[in-house]
């Protein structure tokens, strides 16, 4: 039974999600800021150092980063039951509002109303993107070898931009910085013990998802085995999750029409927390014929099926990892894994900021949004809706 101190605690730190979960525009690297802000600086629940270090490992899992390092902290702090409330509480805001937009984009092209007032929110998130990676790599790029790892990132991930290229990224930075491992003090290693149960319990959910949607052919258990499976291949977030999603919905299924894609791409900026939730509203927009409660069904097995997997290789990996880091090969490999991941970053936020360059009103908007972001305290969310109003008044 759970210390009454110790679960109202727990309730005070999935209120601290909840809130992050409503006011966390901008993507993984603007996320992690906020996570620093909120759960290191003003509540102390871990340390800084441990956060970077849980946010490293979900750089090299398959799935949404974000939400991994929210489960990973609820790991940490109460265990796995705490972590799937977290997973819950994280998600749940980000599922209904793009469930709702779905539904609201079926009810706008029915009546042929114009999303341009939307125009004014994609440059706000490449800015939000541009500033989380400097004030992330302000933070990690500390010497040439890291300094090095960045700039070969940066060139690669924007040259070949393919979702292989983020593992192997992350994965030759951090084995490349591990060779470094004699400027770390040695630790007291204990022996290296494994549960299997989580990859149990992973592929079991997959195998099961994929033979009931063959023998019933029901389109919400296709779209939960779809999901599952893209979440649990994807390595480098929303960014890389989003061609995917198109290739397999638009261009093969034609569950979805490109209007109707862009436009979840561009509400996808808008709404907070995670940017997987992109797997909301493409789940929900495939159940059109269903009516609103189809597009509900669809929008919570989308978002189920993406967010699992994850949270299954974070209970196998976080053991492991705990014990893992106490090699100095390890830990060293971090100081690479950042730097590669800052670089990934770095490369998305240039690949998405050039189709703007032609467009005098997106440049301004965007360095606006930088020097709002660099020299005042304006919450995100309400730059974002500073940006729609924009978007309406404007013609």
């Amino acid at each position: 039974m759970t210390h009454p101190i110790r679960r109202f605690r727990y309730i005070i730190y999935l209120l601290d999600i909840l809130l992050l979960s409503c006011t966390a525009f901008g993507g993984p690297q603007v996320h992690l800021m906020m996570m620093i802000e909120r759960l290191v600086r003003k509540r102390r629940y871990i340390t800084e150092e441990e956060l970077l270090e849980l946010q490293a490992l979900c750089q090299v899992l398959p799935g949404p980063s974000s939400t991994q390092t929210v489960t990973a902290i609820s790991l940490k702090i109460g265990g796995q039951p705490l972590a799937y409330l977290s997973l819950v509480v994280w998600s749940l805001p980000a599922m209904v509002l793009m469930t709702l937009a779905a539904i609201g984009i079926h009810y706008l092209e029915k009546n042929q109303i114009s999303l341009s007032f939307t125009r004014f929110v994609g440059p706000m998130a490449v800015a939000f993107l541009m500033f989380g990676a400097y004030a992330i790599a302000k933070k990690v790029i500390h010497n040439a070898q890291s300094w090095t790892f960045l700039i070969i990132s940066i060139i690669l991930a924007y040259l070949y931009p393919s979702p292989y290229m983020t593992p192997v990224l992350i994965i030759s930075g951090g084995v490349a910085a591990s060779l470094n491992f004699k400027k770390h003090e040695k630790m007291e290693k204990g022996p290296i013990k494994i549960t299997w149960r989580p990859l149990i319990f992973w592929i079991s959910v997959l195998i099961t998802a994929a033979i009931i949607g063959k023998i019933t052919n029901s389109l919400p258990v296709r779209l939960f085995e779809n999901f599952y499976r893209n979440g649990s291949l994807v390595f480098g977030g929303g960014q890389v999750l989003i061609p995917i999603l198109y290739n397999e919905f638009v261009e093969f299924k034609h569950y979805l029409t490109d209007q109707e894609f862009l436009s979840g791409m561009a509400l996808t900026q808008i709404v907070p927390g995670p940017v997987f939730s992109i797997a909301t509203f493409v789940g929900s927009m495939s159940m059109q014929p269903g009516g609103i409660t189809g597009q509900i069904i669809g929008g919570f097995v989308s978002t189920a099926g993406i967010f699992l997997p994850g949270t299954f290789f974070i209970f196998f990996a976080y053991p492991f990892w705990d014990q893992l880091k106490k090699y100095r090969g390890i830990r060293a490999s971090l100081q690479g894994i950042h730097a590669a991941s800052c670089g990934l970053t770095i490369a998305a936020a240039i690949s998405m900021f050039e189709p703007m360059t032609s467009n005098w009103q997106s440049l301004l908007t965007l360095a606006g949004t930088l020097l709002i972001l660099n020299f005042t305290k304006f919450p995100s969310y309400l730059i974002i809706i500073a940006g729609l109003v924009l978007g309406i008044l404007i013609p």
